[in-house]
């Protein structure tokens, strides 16, 4: 299942999501999106998670929690990760 996580902290990285996320279960691919041109954070990432039951706990979870101070946003998409 692929997941969005939006409103992140410019400070989060991907270790940050990927420790975050693996409390809930098995990664399979991990992004948080840059701007090319100032390498900064954009703000959101994709979790992909093959374990549906997983996937739907860490959604659950973690939608709306504070991290970095920023509360963040988080549901399921059925966009495919680059």
């Amino acid at each position: 299942m692929n997941i969005l996580i939006r409103n992140l902290s410019r400070q989060t990285t991907e270790k940050d999501l990927r420790n975050l996320f693996a409390s809930f279960g098995t990664i399979s691919a991990l992004n948080i999106v840059m701007d090319e041109a100032s390498g900064q954070s954009k703000g959101f990432g994709f979790v992909e998670m093959r374990d549906v039951k997983e996937a739907k706990k860490a959604i659950h979870n973690l939608n709306g929690k504070k991290i970095d101070g920023e509360k963040i946003r988080v549901k399921s998409t059925k966009q495919r990760m680059i």
